[in-house]
């Protein structure tokens, strides 16, 4: 009877090691026949925007013949860096990083330096360590070009809020520095606020900077998942103004189509995935590679 007893034990220990051994880490493997693998961190796959990249990315590197483990951070900086690490214990050949926070993914690209894996951010860059190339549009640009469309529509001095994203990502600081380059001396901002890159709280922020500033003429917000919650708000409010996002995901474009939006400065995710994977081609064979590789942004009205 104690034999038996001891090996169902063993028996059951070995199962719970193996049970642990199979349990979802939360990276997605996509395997090919090559000998290199790319370790792709997104910021989000809850944002439309970041699935459109992510499908570039698989869709490169299924055509690279490049093996691809993809972790979703789900926004959260924590996760992210734990899902890095993850991708480094594997030994992963490259790293594409997309990342929740500039500052806070320092640390998670310093250690793949250590490891001596080669890092290239996407869409966002990383405050320090060393990166390969960073593959994104010029948010500076796009900041910009919305704020040209409203002093065009609207004329000077129009009264306008700004919804702001992730507090920290570089996308943020960038398209509010393009934003603000025009709309300092030329609009009047009554309001600007962070809602995070969110259709929800996009949605939460805008009735508040509604209800505080009747007069906002224009709303800018720094990615569509936010105009598209501030659209539901000036609806709700009964109130015809202009809402202006960047992104150019699939319900953004289609809120400008129907008229629900006024534009919003489109990026171009698929190629921006598509781009990263050739650039870490090239820094996988030893070639040179350029430090900012530019996706155009188009204005869609």
């Amino acid at each position: 009877m104690k034999k038996f007893i001891a090996l169902i034990m063993t028996i059951s220990l070995f199962s719970f090691i193996l049970s642990g051994c199979s349990m979802d880490s939360g990276i997605e493997n996509n395997d090919s026949k090559g000998d290199k693998t790319i370790g792709l961190s997104i910021s989000t796959l809850n944002n439309p925007f970041f699935v459109s990249v992510r499908d570039g990315v698989k869709n490169a590197a299924e055509k690279e013949g490049i093996a691809l483990n993809i972790a979703d951070a789900q926004n959260d900086s924590a996760k992210q860096i734990n899902d890095i690490d993850d991708l480094i214990q594997r030994g992963v050949s490259i790293l594409i990083i997309n990342p929740v926070d500039s500052a806070a993914i320092s640390s998670a690209v310093e250690a793949a330096n250590s490891a001596n894996i080669p890092v290239i951010t996407l869409d966002r860059s990383a405050d320090s360590g060393k990166v390969e190339a960073l593959v994104a549009s010029d948010n500076i640009k796009g900041g910009e070009m919305a704020a040209e469309y409203i002093i065009n529509a609207l004329g000077e001095n129009a009264k306008v809020a700004e919804l702001e994203g992730i507090p920290g990502a570089s996308a943020t600081r960038e398209r509010g520095e393009g934003f603000h380059k025009l709309a300092d001396e030329k609009l009047d901002i009554v309001a600007k606020q962070a809602a995070d890159f969110d259709r929800t709280k996009g949605l939460t922020v805008a009735e508040n900077i509604l209800q505080g500033h009747s007069d906002v003429q224009a709303i800018f917000a720094q990615n569509d998942e936010m105009a598209l919650g501030a659209v539901e708000a000036a609806q709700a409010a009964g109130k015809d103004i202009i809402i202006v996002g960047f992104d150019g995901n699939e319900d953004g474009m289609k809120a400008v189509k129907d008229g629900r939006m006024a534009a919003t400065i489109a990026q171009q995710p698929e190629l921006m995935g598509e781009l990263s994977v050739k650039t870490a081609v090239k820094v996988l064979n030893g070639d040179k590679v350029d430090e900012k590789v530019p996706v155009e942004l188009k204005l869609v009205e």
